[in-house]
């Protein structure tokens, strides 16, 4: 079970007791391990409709070629999940990873009113993750904005095309 970290990381939330301090391994989900393929429509046209868009998250299909990844990464590297989710899905997201019984140690979504650009969040959360002495090693990333944002952190990304941009 996930518990929500307190003070000022509420919309971090760890599958067990907090992670042990030391080097990391971040994921996407959305792209990466989740095929949100089938939610895309919900953002096309003049006014693109994010609620319905997160809201049938829990019904992705899993990309298994990224879930055999999370399998293969030597367990010394606990996995944080930095998804720009919102917090307000939190709980479907950790149902469909449980679901489809998926590696994470730590889960880091949008908190609410957050709506800065995807980047600017991740290399915001990215800092928060090192303040708390995480030491992220490798990155694994669908949008191309967030892999020259982790780049440019230092973090080598290995991009993952997943066609939504």
């Amino acid at each position: 079970m996930a518990e929500r970290l307190r003070d000022s990381h509420s919309n971090w939330a760890s599958r067990e007791r907090g992670v042990p301090r030391g080097e990391v391994v971040i994921f996407d989900i959305d792209g990466v391990l989740a095929d949100a393929s089938a939610r895309q429509h919900f953002l096309k046209g003049v006014r693109p409709d994010w609620d319905a868009f997160f809201e049938r998250c829990h019904e992705d299909p899993l990309i298994e070629e990224a879930a055999r990844l999370l399998q293969v990464i030597d367990r010394r590297y606990p996995i944080v999940l930095l998804t720009g989710r919102p917090v307000s899905v939190m709980e479907l997201t950790i149902g469909w990873l449980n679901r489809y019984q998926l590696r994470w140690d730590l889960l880091i979504m949008r908190d609410y009113g957050d709506y800065a650009a995807a980047r600017h969040f991740k290399a915001r959360e990215t800092a928060r993750i090192r303040q708390a002495g995480l030491s992220p090693v490798l990155a694994f990333e669908d949008d191309v904005r967030n892999v020259e944002m982790f780049q440019a952190e230092g973090i080598p990304c290995v991009y993952m095309h997943s066609g939504y941009y």
